[in-house]
């Protein structure tokens, strides 16, 4: 005889309603909702600049949100809890393809690094509170991630947001030149947003190991090509400018994939430039949504 299934209810929230910095306010949301598995996907995040501007904050706030909500969880008797992490938690120089034994073989790039390393102490409390409570917690790394409601913020957003909009309003205004941080020689990995959802409830799923598990496409592309692709997909026709002054970040960034492969089946569906297209859309949608 089939056991009948619980409808499935989901509950999510904005800082305003609960402030998971804050250990009554966790405390307040777990008592509310009482629910039985929690993805973690709550961080302070933002781009190279946003991350140098903000080393404390970044490591304080990050640290703190996924210390309080895990040992809590754990009291209030939560199923599984799902850590999500950040490829900024590997080491600056990390062999290619990045592989998950390779985490702690070195410290992570320095213009991101207060927030890898807070991201990956979360690492070692999900993988300790497994081996003395018997805690159900997983910890995923996705790749650099974008897509349709990303933050378009050039003060905070990821380097895909913000070259999306600085291609769009250059286009617009007429301009002949965007300017981009770097020199266009690193390369990233990027996950498209309907996929990393996609595999991040595979792993709630399916995976149930202490040992972390990448998110990705497993390809890399550099950010001049990376540039160049936005900027014809916008439309922009003018230069592209170079400031050499500011940082690349890591030089390179690329996933082993197969574990996730193997483990829960998880493959990415999405290409990049069909991404990018969406994304784009998405973007343009809002602006023509925001002047009517």
């Amino acid at each position: 005889m089939l056991r009948e299934k619980k409808p499935l209810q989901v509950a999510t929230f904005s800082s305003r309603e609960y402030d998971l910095t804050l250990q009554a306010d966790v405390g307040r949301l777990l008592a509310d909702t009482r629910p039985d598995v929690v993805i973690h996907l709550a961080a302070r995040v933002g781009g190279i600049g946003a991350n140098r501007d903000n080393p404390g904050r970044f490591f304080y706030e990050n640290a703190i949100m996924g210390i309080e909500l895990m040992e809590q969880s754990r009291r209030q008797g939560v199923t599984k809890f799902v850590q999500v992490g950040t490829v900024c938690a590997y080491p600056k120089f990390t062999p290619v393809p990045f592989k998950e034994d390779d985490l702690w073989n070195g410290y992570p790039e320095e213009t991101n690094a207060p927030y890898g390393v807070a991201k990956k102490a979360l690492l070692v409390q999900a993988q300790a509170y497994r081996e003395q409570y018997g805690f159900d917690a997983i910890y995923v790394l996705p790749a650099n991630l974008y897509g349709p409601g990303d933050n378009f913020d050039l003060d905070s957003s990821h380097v895909i947001p913000a070259l999306i909009r600085k291609c769009v309003e250059a286009r617009a205004r007429g301009e002949r030149a965007i300017t981009v941080w770097g020199s266009g020689r690193a390369t990233r990995e990027f996950l498209y947003v309907d996929d990393a959802a996609r595999g991040i409830l595979l792993a709630t799923e399916r995976y149930d190991r202490p040992e972390p598990v990448n998110l990705g496409t497993s390809r890399e592309i550099s950010i001049r090509e990376l540039v160049e692709t936005i900027a014809r997909l916008t439309g922009f026709t003018g230069e592209l400018e170079w400031d050499a002054g500011k940082p690349d970040g890591q030089p390179r960034r690329k996933l082993d994939v197969e574990r996730a492969r193997r483990a829960f089946g998880f493959e990415a569906q999405v290409e990049l430039e069909a991404g990018l297209r969406r994304t784009i859309d998405w973007y343009e949608s809002s602006l023509t949504a925001t002047r009517a």
